[in-house]
């Protein structure tokens, strides 16, 4: 399909805007929603950073023109009406002008409340990063995570091999739910190991992303 055929596929408003998404490609994040002209799409598939239409200024913006905070585009995709385009991006820095990771940062509670979350994370590893680091920061009382990152890094390391080990049992002895619980028990203490050692999930999910390419 030619840039031109693509384009054809999007469904713009009356007045000549199509909504835009933009979703870190590494973690899955919702970094924010902006709007886009026929043109801004044509620059962002043409140059590989996103474009938009800022409805404010009346004027065609590249992200990060003035903060420095650019998006990286990796991928362009359509939505099933072709009435919305989603960027996965390659952030830099900040996405929100808050100096906030992504404009979503504002979790709404059950009972109508509001708070804002440093990084809400798209990605259920992601977000369970993100609680070990608060748990790292806070040392709540009575906290597994606190009590096994004060053992220390050798201590950690021998509970993730002993939970690999029960992986491999569940694998080659034990049923598919089995095999799932063993693996999340492997993953979570990996996560803390990994927090332990002052490496970041994002480090480990760019090692992979490398081997992908």
């Amino acid at each position: 399909m030619t840039p031109d055929q693509w384009l054809e596929q999007v469904r713009f408003a009356a007045d000549g805007l199509v909504p835009v998404v933009a979703q870190d490609h590494r973690n899955g994040n919702v970094l924010m929603l902006a709007w886009a002209t026929r043109e801004a799409l044509e620059k962002t598939l043409a140059s590989g950073q996103a474009y938009y239409w800022s409805r404010s200024r009346q004027q065609l913006w590249r992200k990060g023109e003035t903060s420095g905070h650019t998006q990286r585009v990796t991928e362009i995709r359509l939505d099933c009406d072709g009435d919305t385009v989603l960027y996965r991006v390659e952030q830099q820095g900040p996405a929100c002008h808050t100096g906030r990771p992504t404009c979503f940062s504002t979790a709404i509670r059950k009972d109508g409340g509001a708070e804002t979350e440093s990084e809400p994370g798209g990605h259920l590893l992601t977000r369970l990063a993100t609680t070990i680091a608060r748990r790292a920061a806070e040392r709540p009382e009575g906290s597994y995570t606190v009590r096994l990152l004060d053992h220390g890094v050798a201590k950690i390391s021998q509970k993730v091999g002993e939970e690999a080990v029960e992986v491999v049992v569940a694998a080659n002895a034990e049923d598919g739910q089995r095999l799932a619980a063993e693996s999340a028990d492997l993953l979570y203490h990996l996560l803390v190991l990994l927090a332990a050692r002052g490496v970041s999930l994002d480090d480990v999910l760019r090692a992979l992303e490398e081997r992908e390419k």
